[in-house]
């Protein structure tokens, strides 16, 4: 096959397989990410892990502030394909029409359902026991191109985001590495989606990492081990906010009349919380202030009886 020329464009850790992937099998003449943000405690910038990645690899790097605006310099390559993959803008339609084999994204759902920037978390806050990596044919409206290819994979009963990011990301280059030489060659299908079929999976904000104990303890369950560890499901403990990172459904029966977010039985491993249907064993949790802990951890250095009774709001 020849040596393809790809332009790709991603920016955070789920996108970095996906690139290594291409590295190894094609010549990736640029890299485009988001513009550098967030800087450490001594006021130095801190590099997305797509940038780092292809600065190892002696790869060009280009962050636009606005790729709508900025696109001149990816059209003047000339590139044979452009691969996206969690980049993080629009993009315009003089990248989409610029290259040979056209503009290609590794989405991480089973379009159409979960279109957007969150797919994964989503996935599990919902509920979902499956879900899987797109690759599809980007057009101007959001994740709506054609699938070229899709492959599923379970989510575990109780696992978080951490674990079913990392998995996808490596189901994500595996799928486009495979899918490549067929778009190359002409002979994959281009299936439309169904609208009819389409959902959501948009970007995170504040109120949905909120816990409200008024809901199900399933529905929190899965809230928790959706944002968990970034950015982590979250509600107030003596009026500081507490980050939840990790819980269990607590399964033995309890007896007594209580209010949904209160601490009703403390336990070795953690803290068992009212729910509206049942309770939450919660058991890794971060309080405004202080690092990250096992709840163990937290009550070594708090007496547990003054807990009893408190509500989590």
């Amino acid at each position: 096959m020849e040596k393809l020329k790809i332009i790709f464009m991603g920016t955070p850790l789920f996108a970095v397989p996906v690139l290594e992937g291409l590295i190894a099998n094609y010549d990736v003449v640029m890299v485009v990410c988001q513009p550098d943000k967030m800087k450490n405690r001594k006021g130095d910038v801190i590099f997305s892990p797509v940038k780092e990645l292809a600065i190892k690899n002696n790869i060009e790097v280009f962050q636009p502030v606005a790729i709508r605006k900025e696109f001149q310099k990816i059209v003047d390559m000339k590139p044979d394909m452009i691969i996206t993959c969690a980049y993080g803008q629009i993009i315009p339609k003089e990248i989409l029409e610029c290259s040979k084999y056209g503009c290609i994204n590794v989405h991480g759902s089973l379009l159409p359902e979960l279109r957007g920037g969150a797919p994964i978390h989503w996935a599990i806050i919902r509920g979902f026991k499956e879900t899987g990596i797109t690759v599809m044919s980007m057009s101007k409206e959001m994740d709506a191109g054609d699938i070229i290819s899709q492959a599923s994979l379970k989510i575990g009963e109780n696992e978080n985001l951490d674990s079913l990011y990392e998995r996808m990301s490596y189901l994500g280059k595996d799928l486009l590495l495979d899918t490549i030489p067929n778009i190359v060659s002409g002979s994959c299908k281009y299936i439309k989606q169904d609208d009819s079929k389409v959902t959501f999976g948009y970007n995170i904000s504040k109120e949905d990492e909120k816990i409200d104990f008024n809901n199900s303890v399933l529905d929190i369950h899965n809230l928790i081990r959706g944002l968990s560890s970034i950015p982590g499901a979250y509600c107030y403990f003596d009026d500081k906010r507490m980050k939840i990172y990790d819980s269990v459904i607590y399964s033995k029966k309890l007896n007594g009349s209580y209010v949904n977010g209160e601490v009703v039985l403390i336990e070795d491993s953690g803290l068992v919380i009212k729910c509206s249907d049942g309770f939450l064993l919660i058991t890794d949790i971060g309080i405004e202030g202080k690092k990250r802990c096992k709840v163990s951890e937290f009550l070594n250095g708090n007496k547990s009886e003054s807990l009893l009774g408190k509500v989590l709001k």
